[in-house]
Order: structure tokens, then C-alpha cells, then sequence
């Protein structure tokens, strides 16, 4: 399908002001990204604390979106995600009728489903809408990993599920997924190995990095696609120590503390129970920083 999204997608934060979505600043950073080359954006992932957004900012989050991203290059692939099937499905839907080009969905957390119930909810959820639909897999996130013969069911049954967003941080996971399953749009979902990842067929990445950096990101996925792989290993090599710190303590803590040292968010808030970094960890952001050049900061 040509309207299937390839390249790089960024996993926005969600800024909030005085406790309530900043929808102002959000709507300024979906249009940061859209100006520095970003093929898609990603409201209300995981990255974006849809665990802990209503159901009206969620959809709010993803409406900004789709008005910035109109008329632009850049796609909007929305987050729809829920440990209750019937949540997802509600979300898909909504994600859908707001004019999402596409739609990611975590797997189910907490509840522990078997390979059979994680094939169920994603039946269920991606039969509900008609766009392209994309698998999650973060393992280390839910406590449950989407082994690839359920991804292959998946891909084979339900005509609108076209990928997987792949975070396991298993370059093993990748092999074996693109020699099942030829065709599956696989995305990086780890900043770190977005370059062997790309260089072993994936079609794209989704990252937290790119929130900050999306120039010198685009320039990697771009290089990788077009098989000049000499240059993406040198840009992935050169995002090492900044795809590091964003990881020093769980994601979004750290990405949204470089937003903020760097200007790019006017306020540092969290929902609980996420908090600030610590102090060290704020000092070590703000020192690997120095090192990179933040477009439009």
C-alpha cells in the first residue's frame, strides 16, 4: 500500500503547563519537527504519557497533530494503546475519525495475556479502524513480548496491519522477523541500533531522540534508506553518548528534561508518578548536550 509510512517517526513528549496539556507548545513542536524533515510524528505513545492523559487529551493531543501536519510531507501515526481491548479499539477509533494516516498500538500491560490473547486484542483492535495499523512490541515496558510467529498470524489474518514497532533491543528479533515475514514494515523502536536495524531491512524508526535532534535523525534514516549505509553507521555512531543519557532513567524522564534545558518546552512537568531527574543525572544530560547542536533552540 503506497499510503504505508516508511522512515523516520519521532515518539512525542507531551508538555504540559500548570498541570494541563500546553497545547500551544505542543502544536510548536509538532511544527520543529515537520520543518527539519520528520516523515512521521507519534502523539500519545508511551513516550507522550498516554498511561497517565484523559481520553479528551488524548484526542486533543492527536487532533494538534493531524491540523499541523495538514497539507505537509509529514504523517501522523497515533498512539492507541489500552491493557483493555475494548479501550483500544474506542482509542483506534477515535484516532481514526481525528484523521490519523496511521496507528501504533502497545501491547496490552500488566495483564500478562498468552501469544493467543495478544492475537485476539490485536485482531480486534486493528479490525476496528480501516488505516494502516501498526504492532508495539516493548517487552521491557508491559511484561509481555509479541513472539514473531504472533506477529506473522497477525500480519497474514488482518489486512491493515502492515508493521511492528520493534523495542525489544534484540537485533536477533529483527533478523528473525524480516525472515518470517518479508514484507512486514519493521520500525526501530531502540535509538541506540537504528542503524543495524535499518541495515537488516527494517523500514524505519520510531525515536525518543529525534524530539530533540530530528535534523541530524532524519539525516541517518534517510542515508540507511537509500543504502548509503557508510554514512547512517557514522551518524548512528555519533548519537551514541546523546541516545545514552535519554535512557538514564525511564523514558520520557530524561527527553523531556533536554527539551527543557535546551528551551524547547517552557515548563519541566511530569504526571505522576514520573518526576524530575535527579540532580546528577540533570548535570549529566545538560554536559552530553554540549556536544550536539540543537536546531531551532
Amino acid at each position: 500500500m503506497s499510503n504505508y509510512i516508511t522512515g523516520v517517526s519521532t515518539a512525542l513528549i507531551t508538555p504540559f503547563k500548570n498541570g494541563k496539556l500546553d497545547e500551544a507548545g505542543f502544536a510548536k513542536l509538532i511544527q520543529r519537527q515537520v520543518d527539519n524533515g520528520i516523515d512521521a510524528v507519534c502523539p500519545v505513545g508511551t513516550t507522550g504519557e498516554s498511561a497517565t492523559l484523559s481520553y479528551d487529551e488524548d484526542m486533543r493531543c492527536i487532533e494538534i497533530a493531524v491540523e499541523v501536519c495538514k497539507g505537509t510531507d509529514t504523517k501522523v501515526l497515533a498512539g492507541a494503546g489500552s491493557n483493555a481491548t475494548h479501550e483500544a479499539v474506542q482509542m483506534a477509533k477515535n484516532a481514526q475519525a481525528a484523521g490519523a494516516d496511521a496507528i501504533f498500538s502497545v501491547s496490552p500491560y500488566y495483564n500478562k495475556p498468552s501469544q493467543e490473547g495478544l492475537y485476539q486484542h490485536y485482531k480486534a483492535v486493528a479490525s476496528a479502524v480501516e488505516v494502516p495499523f501498526m504492532l508495539y512490541n516493548v517487552p521491557g515496558r508491559t511484561g509481555v513480548d509479541i513472539l514473531p510467529e504472533t506477529v506473522k498470524r497477525l500480519f497474514d489474518d488482518v489486512p491493515n496491519i502492515m508493521g511492528i514497532k520493534e523495542a525489544t533491543g534484540s537485533l536477533q528479533r529483527t533478523v528473525e522477523l524480516m525472515a518470517k515475514i518479508p514484507e512486514l514494515y519493521l520500525f526501530s523502536g531502540d535509538d541506540a541500533i537504528d542503524y543495524p536495524v535499518l541495515a537488516s531491512g527494517g523500514k524505519g524508526v520510531t525515536s525518543v531522540t529525534s524530539n530533540l535532534l530530528p535534523d541530524i535523525k532524519s539525516k541517518l534514516v534517510k542515508a540507511a534508506l537509500s543504502g548509503d549505509y557508510q554514512t547512517a553507521k557514522a551518524i548512528n555512531e555519533e548519537l551514541i553518548d546523546i541516545n545514552k543519557v535519554l535512557f538514564c532513567e525511564s523514558n520520557p524522564i530524561p527527553i523531556k528534561a533536554a527539551m527543557y534545558i535546551a528551551g524547547l518546552i517552557d515548563t519541566l512537568e511530569y504526571r505522576l508518578p514520573l518526576v524530575a531527574p535527579s540532580t546528577e543525572n540533570m548535570k549529566k544530560i545538560e554536559a552530553v548536550m554540549k556536544k550536539y547542536t540543537i536546531v531551532g533552540a
